[in-house]
């Protein structure tokens, strides 16, 4: 079956990029630019190594009618049987030359050349995951290090990467009307931003950006009318207070607000406390009204294996069974993330055989490295218009990392008061400008 899909974004990805690297050399023309795109498909194509029909016709119908090959009379056995996609995927193993020679102009004029490549390029790779009925988790892998591994050479190549405008708009369903007024969601890439602002996190990160490319891929299959598999968004957090997990599920209700997997998103925040009541009967009432404040938005269940515990006596299972069936209730219409210890929730999701399905992903926060730390102090102090004091924001030596009274040498990147007292963490207040007395 012909599936256009693959042709539009490869047009705009085209007629974007040509010109813009024409004006850079006369020796780059439109069909380098094409060939760009042919290796950016086949590459993703290849990584999972199914080469499904419904790929390659893709492939077919999108490059056939641009190269005089024999792609233009060929079939999907056909191309099997020459190998056009054998090793393909090595091609998204480094930066293209094409990538480099934007980035150069980038790094030489301030343009955002390279950012607008990457995007495209994401909008291309999207599309083919998107060919599947069900993407794999290989192209989801693909597409999220392909990403890293072009920002990580814009970073070092000292080019921004900024948001995109606010005025940019959501991939996604249009979301229901809602009852009383709300702030328009925000862009994908402005939330993304905030996320990839966080310090740390590194594989978290990583986690939340696949599950918002497979719901972008999703709803391109919905736009084309084609088949989804169903997909539960529940997830569980683990790891100990204090790692980031309320953050970074505020954020990830604003991103599936976005792409229209809720309507408001908005963090409703709860506990044992808030879910079990001292009376029977008043349990699964008190339950089913913290959901219907989470509606339309991510319900966050913080030491939710809390739930598990307790004798026969106990109302804490009573809790936890409403909420399987809440869930499935309102599966539509709110997403649920529990949270914990990675032991104590593993009790949690085998206390009802119901929850195992319902949170098929778990996403491990890590602690915070010392130097983790050390930023996130200094960003506090920053906010509240603080500078810490000279021996603050030096690093440990490895002969000393654990030792409390370690002499750490300070960064540059730093602002730092000439003297430190006592061997203590302080922050001093700037002094006040006398323009503004």
């Amino acid at each position: 079956m012909l599936d256009p899909a693959l042709t539009g974004p490869v047009d705009q990805f085209v007629a974007e990029l040509a010109p813009e690297v024409s004006r850079i050399s006369g020796r780059i023309v439109e069909r380098d630019v094409s060939l760009e795109a042919y290796n950016l498909v086949t590459a993703f194509i290849d990584v999972d190594g199914r080469h499904s029909d419904e790929e390659l016709w893709a492939l077919i119908t999108t490059f056939a009618p641009r190269f005089e090959t024999r792609l233009q009379n060929a079939t999907p056995a056909d191309v099997r049987r020459a190998g056009l996609l054998d090793g393909k995927a090595e091609w998204l193993e480094q930066p293209s030359i094409l990538f480099d020679i934007l980035l150069r102009r980038d790094r030489a004029s301030g343009q955002a050349l390279s950012r607008r490549y990457l995007d495209l390029a994401l909008a291309v790779a999207r599309t083919v995951c998107s060919l599947d009925r069900e993407p794999s988790g290989a192209k989801l892998a693909a597409v999220d290090q392909f990403r890293a591994r072009l920002e990580q050479a814009m970073d070092k190549a000292d080019v921004g990467r900024a948001p995109a405008p606010r005025s940019t708009p959501a991939a996604g369903p249009e979301p229901a009307a809602a009852e009383t007024p709300v702030e328009p969601a925000r862009p994908l890439a402005e939330v993304m931003a905030d996320l990839e602002g966080l310090i740390g996190l590194r594989e978290v990160k990583a986690e939340v950006r696949r599950v918002a490319d497979l719901i972008q891929v999703e709803n391109l299959r919905r736009q084309r009318g084609l088949p989804v598999a169903e997909q539960s968004r529940h997830l569980v957090f683990t790891g100990n207070p204090g790692t980031g997990k309320t953050t970074v599920a505020r954020l990830l209700a604003q991103i599936y607000r976005t792409l229209g997997v809720v309507d408001r998103g908005q963090l409703v925040e709860t506990d044992r406390s808030g879910l079990v009541a001292g009376y029977v009967g008043q349990t699964a009432i008190q339950v089913k009204q913290v959901f219907e404040q989470a509606v339309g938005g991510v319900l966050l269940i913080d030491e939710a294996y809390a739930l598990a515990r307790g004798g026969d006596r106990d109302f804490g299972q009573e809790a936890i069974d409403t909420i399987v069936k809440l869930i499935e209730d309102l599966r539509d219409e709110l997403v649920v993330v529990a949270a914990g210890y990675p032991d104590e929730m593993h009790q949690f999701i085998e206390s009802n055989p119901g929850l195992r399905s319902r949170f098929p992903k778990t996403i491990q926060f890590p602690d915070y490295t010392t130097d983790e730390l050390l930023d996130i102090f200094d960003t506090l102090c920053q906010k509240s218009s603080y500078a810490s004091t000279a021996g603050t924001g030096s690093r440990p030596s490895p002969a000393t990392r654990g030792s409390a009274t370690a002499g750490w040498p300070a960064t540059s990147s730093r602002p730092r008061s000439p003297a430190r007292r006592g061997g203590s963490w302080t922050c001093r207040v700037p002094p006040t400008p006398s323009s503004s007395r």
